[in-house]
């Protein structure tokens, strides 16, 4: 016989429920507004919130999740290893970070630099050789996305300090797309961005999806446009994102940090 779970874990997950079928419900009706026959893939950002959160998403459908610290990061999918969830490395990434990340990762949505590309390469052979020595079959491809700084030239000018998000130039894309897809273990998935702070984010995606079928011209299979948060996700969608990043919508306020 199943036992219950308790009282504070139900009234968690009713929340969690709740939130989770309204932000669906949000990006169902931008999908329908936008003409789309298909909605976005949901990833839920789930940064500072514990393991248990996760495996409540889990239990509720989610199966891709991001995080963008990888000490966190790493503890979890540790934690949280019987489940079938792709993780999503959605921050700025150091090189030295790169072989922890290479343990659990499906994809990395912040390539911005060739020195990266060449870290998650080597973190990837790295590990496949700790499997192989383990007995255990080899990793899947590490996906990886390219973020893209979307500032303005005007912004880019000015240095406009907190508009700043992290990514490459769109003047780079074109040799980051061709080191990943040449590196050993690496798979070229497409692009990301966030919005710049304080701007209208829809000029912003539409860049984004111009320069994404740039990239497709050359590399047909790079076709994830990841863009969007909780504040900006109907933006997304019309624009034309194939995936959403959403947290606090999600999982609710932040928890106090310790």
């Amino acid at each position: 016989m199943t036992e219950p779970a308790p009282v504070g874990l139900q009234a968690r997950r009713s929340d969690l429920e709740a939130r989770l079928g309204a932000v669906h419900e949000r990006i169902a009706a931008a999908a329908r507004a936008a003409g789309r026959g298909e909605a976005p893939e949901l990833i839920v950002v789930t940064k500072f919130f514990p393991a248990s959160d996760v495996r409540l998403l889990a239990g509720l459908g989610v199966r891709r999740v991001g995080e963008n610290r990888d000490q966190e990061a790493s503890a979890k999918a540790a934690e949280l290893a019987d489940l079938d969830l792709e993780w999503h490395f959605i921050g700025q990434l150091q090189t030295n970070k790169a072989r922890h990340v290479a343990r659990y990762a499906h994809t990395v949505q912040s390539v911005d630099r060739p020195q990266l590309v060449s870290a998650l390469s080597r973190a990837v052979a790295a590990e496949n050789q700790r499997r192989a020595d383990e007995g255990l079959p080899a990793r899947s491809p590490l996906g990886c996305l390219i973020q893209v700084d979307l500032r303005s030239p005007a912004e880019h000018a000015g240095d406009a300090g907190p508009a700043h998000r992290g990514g490459a130039l769109p003047a780079d894309i074109g040799t980051l797309a061709g080191l990943i897809d040449a590196a050993d273990g690496l798979r070229l998935g497409g692009l990301m961005a966030v919005a710049p702070l304080g701007s209208d984010p829809a000029p912003a995606f539409a860049r984004l999806m111009e320069l994404s079928m740039v990239l497709r011209a050359t590399h047909p299979g790079a076709d994830v446009v990841s863009a969007g948060m909780s504040q900006d996700l109907e933006q997304a969608v019309a624009a034309g994102a194939t995936h959403l990043r959403v947290g606090s919508d999600v999982l609710g306020p932040r928890p106090a940090l310790r």
